[in-house]
């Protein structure tokens, strides 16, 4: 391979590859390649940051490239090894004669294979060479216990629950984000990692190295984006549940607690609160004064959040103007249908710049003109009846190449909606979110999960590994989606997450509660009074002992609001998660990297949430220094493992004093 010097950049050619390693950011490369004959202008999920200390040396049979604390070497044969200073931490995987040394050279794998596709792009894999003892964390949020990704597959893919952004943090002290929207997957095998993706036009990623996970953070965050200042009037209380169904029943819970004198910083207006899906409007009949409703709302002091789905019905009254102009997603072959959730539906395109502007012009028109200004956006993978992403196209691309960047589009289409209208105070609940989103004033929930102890073990590895991959803002449902109030030990399930809840950046009731017997409003097969609701979810819902313990959790809460503030803002100012894995504030004690089953809220608060029907004791590890319980004030030396009790009332939590 022949190799130049570009513009802070090494530039190698040989035959059809071109191959580019750029320094972008702080101690950082960009590295591109492509078999076509130059590179593509998108910058996908990359803002460009001048980098600093750049060297380049070009020499024949080793070139090198060095920003700051990384450096590149390159040998003759276009093989890529990394180095922080001279500890090696990321090479190229190769098994063939160009490569041969004290592999197998017969095998012809190599590093960088691209495979064409017919009349189009290619499939491409990245191979690297496996770290044995390297432990891996981010990557979005996948629904299993593994909080070390090692030795996981992962699908490179949005789905209801599983948040794709692809970007980890190594325990050899970099950062490396696949820069790449398209479907493919993952593989951080034992003997080597493998990325696909199964249509792309280049070879795309990025990789930092640094001190810190908190630096490594802070350089990823610096080229991707951060999240804005978090509101402070939603730090409380969150109330919904599946589905208010009347601006009366909203109304009758917020005078609720206003009555019973708890603070409720938010109440949620579900879905087929509309006719039909694509109105993104009110069904008249059971909210024939949204205006008013809201002006009781801001005078208890309370926001209101609304539910858009990007689902058009064929019945809307959108869905014309919305096929006309060409603003939906669509399929390649058979119907042209998405979704089949209650109506009959297609998808609007939020890759289209045009698409984003008209559902926000239809929801200002009938939602922030009454004065709501909060936007749940739930379906934003989106959720498709099958997930046969070869079977659709957007306006950028077909899903193969760009739909994991869905999400992040349709969060930017409120966000810049609200910013047009001159609004700071933004935050918007999601369901999925892609590299990015955090700018956007995306709070991304975990979706539609079952109310176990299984799948509150995997909310906080979900919790802790998106937060790895720059999303500060997520939540979960407290008490899990899918749950019936009579089941056995249902009350114990929903104190735990509550109390997990309480130290997450937000505090958010919802839930879809069984039994299943309320009788829907109309018989009709549309409208707002058409789809069931669950069981009543306000915090007096589930009987006194449930009521009092999750009162004194929400009275914790809003005693540290100044301190969740602080924190939220940290997130803003370098990308910090809110709730951190153990070693992201301790990296230098090696016992910090495996624990999966605690972590720091902020840099003050060790958590560690009881995640086992029937426990009422746990042991906690408390790192070097002084933590005190804040509960009965007791004080424990670090460097040491404990066993506390924790009965029902309790989730062991301890402040780190100096």
């Amino acid at each position: 391979m022949r190799f130049t010097e570009g513009n802070k950049s090494l530039i190698g050619r040989e035959r059809n590859e071109t191959l580019e390693i750029k320094a972008w950011g702080k101690n950082a490369f960009r590295v591109r390649a492509t078999q076509y004959s130059k590179f593509s202008e998108d910058d996908k999920a990359l803002e460009y940051v001048e980098p600093e200390d750049v060297e380049v040396n070009v020499v024949w049979d080793k070139s090198e490239i060095r920003n700051g604390k990384l450096r590149c070497v390159v040998d003759f044969r276009g093989w890529l090894t990394f180095y922080n200073g001279d500890k090696q931490i990321l090479k190229e995987y190769y098994r063939s004669f160009s490569g041969a040394n004290e592999h197998s050279p017969s095998m012809k794998i190599f590093a960088r294979e691209f495979k064409a596709m017919q009349g189009g792009d290619y499939s491409i894999t990245m191979r690297f060479e496996a770290n044995e003892d390297e432990k891996i964390f981010g990557m979005g949020q996948y629904q299993q216990p593994h909080l070390n990704l090692k030795g996981c597959v992962l699908e490179l893919a949005q789905r209801n629950s599983q948040i794709s952004i692809p970007f980890y943090v190594s325990s050899y002290g970099y950062g490396f984000l696949w820069n790449n929207a398209g479907i493919g997957e993952v593989m951080f095998g034992a003997n080597y990692t493998q990325w696909n993706s199964k249509c792309s036009e280049e070879l795309d990623y990025w990789i930092t190295v640094d001190d810190t996970p908190k630096d490594i953070i802070r350089n990823y965050t610096e080229v991707t984006g951060r999240a804005p200042k978090f509101p402070e009037n939603a730090l409380g209380l969150w109330q919904c549940k599946l589905r208010y169904r009347t601006q009366d029943e909203v109304l009758e819970v917020a005078r609720e607690y206003k009555r019973r004198g708890i603070p409720l910083d938010v109440i949620v207006i579900d879905f087929f609160h509309w006719i039909r899906q694509g109105d993104w409007s009110f069904d008249p009949e059971y909210w024939p004064d949204p205006k008013a409703m809201m002006d009781e709302l801001k005078e208890m002091g309370v926001r209101c959040m609304v539910s858009v789905w990007p689902t058009v019905d064929r019945k809307s009254v959108n869905f014309p103007e919305i096929m006309d102009r060409g603003l939906a997603v669509r399929t390649e072959r058979g119907s042209i249908q998405c979704f089949d959730f209650q109506g009959d539906t297609v998808i609007y395109d939020a890759t289209n710049p045009e698409a984003r502007e008209y559902i926000w012009s239809k929801c200002k028109e009938n939602y922030y003109a009454h004065g709501i200004d909060m936007f749940w956006l739930d379906e934003a993978e989106p959720e498709y009846s099958a997930y046969d992403f070869d079977n659709y196209r957007h306006y950028t691309g077909p899903a193969l190449k760009v739909a994991n960047s869905y999400p992040k589009l349709h969060a930017k289409a409120f966000y810049d909606g609200l910013r047009g209208e001159g609004r700071e105070d933004i935050v918007n609940l999601l369901r999925c979110a892609w590299v990015g989103s955090q700018k956007y004033a995306a709070l991304v929930w975990s979706g539609d999960i079952l109310s176990n102890f299984a799948a509150l073990r995997d909310q906080v590895a979900a919790g802790l590994n998106i937060g790895m991959a720059g999303i500060p803002w997520w939540v979960s449902d407290t008490g899990g989606f899918f749950g019936d109030k009579n089941q056995e030990h249902f009350n114990e399930l929903l104190i735990r997450w509550f109390q997990f809840s309480t130290f997450c950046p937000v505090l958010r009731m919802h839930g879809d509660r069984g039994p299943h017997d309320i009788p829907t409003l109309s018989d009709l097969d549309y409208g707002g009074g058409f789809s069931p609701t669950g069981q009543p979810n306000e915090l007096w819902s589930y009987g006194e002992e449930a009521y009092t313990i999750m009162k004194k959790y929400l009275d914790i809460r809003l005693s540290m609001k100044d301190y969740i503030s602080k924190i939220m803002d940290e997130a803003s100012h370098n990308g910090s998660p809110v709730i951190r894995t153990m070693f992201y504030e301790f990296p230098d004690d090696s016992k910090c990297w495996d624990i999966k089953d605690q972590y720091m809220f902020g840099d003050k608060y060790l958590v560690a949430p009881v995640l086992y029907q029937g426990m009422t004791e746990r042991k906690v590890y408390l790192p070097k220094g002084t933590w005190k319980s804040i509960h009965d004030g007791a004080e424990y030396s670090g460097n040491s493992e404990i066993t506390v009790a924790a009965p029902l009332e309790i989730i062991p939590v301890f402040e780190k004093i100096g």
